[in-house]
């Protein structure tokens, strides 16, 4: 087998890489043509690279011939979100020190958000988020955070997928609530959650800059406690967090891209 030399990224990874990540942007699933299509690859590679990631587990072919995100994925998934945590978890202790309310971290896992790590409140009456809990970004702090980090086309066809449960009467459950609040946090820089996951909780979220994967941090507890008062000194101590995390989860910006139709 030849091997790519060069001191730029080797060209087959990065595509391999560039169809893992379209894919968990697009539903988790796709056929090799719309693949193709989406990417700007040519057939005959696309094929060949799904028949590379298909034999790793790290996709697998539908019986549509479709193919979807493989259980290859889980393990690499579980075993970074363990060093995520560690990684963030002196900038969490510290972020909970300052606002004494539950520090939490969440990333944006295909459609769903997933809380990675946490370090409760002090408080005995405090807020406490399972890790590795799953949930529909509309309905939190964090997701919309995250959710404001994309654009709005990629954000319609994400709601479109997932819908727009309620959880309280305070839930946001249509599309044009959802992007004027997106529009909003883009505004002023974070999101507020007014006890749309769970009445009498108010949080307070924000999107890490940088890195390959969205990530947010939240402060959450009652809301007799995180107050409209309380946003004017926790705000900043949210955004003083995600600079710190965001030094550690992105020491240099690697080169991303996909190189058109160089077969």
């Amino acid at each position: 087998m030849a091997e790519e030399t060069g001191p730029g990224p080797v060209q087959s990874v990065v595509r391999a890489f560039a169809i893992l990540e379209w894919l968990a942007a697009h539903g988790g699933e796709a056929g090799v043509s719309e693949l193709a299509e989406g990417l700007d690859l040519a057939l005959p590679t696309t094929h060949r690279l799904m028949r590379t990631l298909s034999t790793m587990g790290y996709v697998r072919q539908l019986p549509s011939r479709r193919y979807a995100l493989g259980p290859g994925l889980v393990g690499l998934g579980d075993r970074a979100s363990a060093l995520l945590a560690t990684w963030a978890r002196p900038t969490l202790v510290e972020l909970e020190q300052t606002v004494q309310e539950t520090a939490n971290l969440a990333v944006l896992d295909g459609d769903m958000v997933v809380y990675v790590a946490q370090v409760p409140s002090r408080h005995q009456m405090r807020m406490f988020t399972e890790v590795g809990r799953r949930v529909f970004p509309h309905s939190t702090g964090v997701g919309k955070a995250l959710l404001a980090g994309l654009p709005d086309d990629r954000v319609r066809a994400l709601l479109g997928r997932t819908g727009l449960p309620a959880y309280t009467p305070n839930t946001l459950t249509t599309e044009a609530e959802v992007l004027a609040e997106l529009a909003g946090i883009r505004e002023r820089g974070y999101a507020v959650d007014e006890g749309e996951q769970e009445i009498g909780v108010r949080c307070f979220a924000i999107a890490v800059p940088g890195g390959d994967t969205p990530t947010a941090l939240s402060v959450s507890g009652p809301s007799s406690r995180v107050t409209a008062e309380a946003e004017s000194w926790m705000v900043p101590a949210l955004k003083k967090a995600a600079a710190e995390l965001a030094e550690v989860l992105t020491p240099g910006e690697p080169s991303r891209f996909v190189e058109p139709r160089g077969r």
